[in-house]
């Protein structure tokens, strides 16, 4: 896929779900799920700290993936923002097919490709790049003020080279991390990393 135009969207803030126990032993999730480790706890708070220290406008929405770990950074960060959270399983991660639950070191692909994140769509069962582009494509555009997001690695970066108009195959290249924020506002982005204590 080509890249275009950045699309015309509301102000948004995406968040990528905290740190989990399968995050840290390496495990792909996808649809699967495990709880957040107290690192991950602790990143959804500095999201929390990022958010409202931000000037958020009055008629926010907050849009969570149904996954668990998700909905449960959703609900610290959001914490006092004001608006209910909302679940949207547009937001869920890529479906990793038969490769979900396994450590990256066990699948072979994952050692032998050049890019960290396209070899996810090429397994078995796994969702396909084409497949995954039109589900956030429907959700971005049926968007109709300014949102919170709260997410995952793989979603989060696809939301964002949708909404700058970039390659779906720059995936790779556009930043990530869990504890930040993702502040899109009129076809620009920037990360906002909570302050060094």
């Amino acid at each position: 896929m080509t890249p275009d135009q950045p699309l015309r969207l509301p102000e948004l803030w995406i968040l990528r779900h905290g740190q989990t126990e399968w995050n840290v032993e390496d495990r792909l999730q996808g649809r699967l799920d495990s709880p957040l480790t107290a690192q991950g706890m602790a990143q959804a708070r500095a999201q929390g700290s990022i958010l409202r220290s931000a000037a958020l406008p009055h008629d926010l929405r907050v849009i969570s993936s149904p996954s668990g770990r998700a909905l449960h950074t959703a609900r610290i960060a959001a914490d006092g923002l004001g608006p209910l959270i909302e679940t949207d399983p547009a937001l869920f991660e890529i479906d990793l097919g038969a490769w979900q639950g396994r450590r990256v070191a066990e699948i072979p692909e994952a050692q032998e490709a050049r890019d960290p994140h396209l070899w996810k769509f090429t397994g078995p069962g796994c969702e396909r790049l084409e497949e995954m582009a039109a589900r956030l494509t429907a959700f971005l555009a049926a968007l109709d003020r300014p949102a919170v997001i709260v997410t995952h690695g793989v979603t989060s970066r696809m939301l964002r080279c949708l909404a700058l108009g970039r390659a779906l195959e720059a995936l790779g290249s556009v930043p990530g991390g869990q504890g930040v924020v993702h502040h899109l506002r009129q076809g620009t982005a920037r990360v906002i990393a909570p302050p060094v204590a």
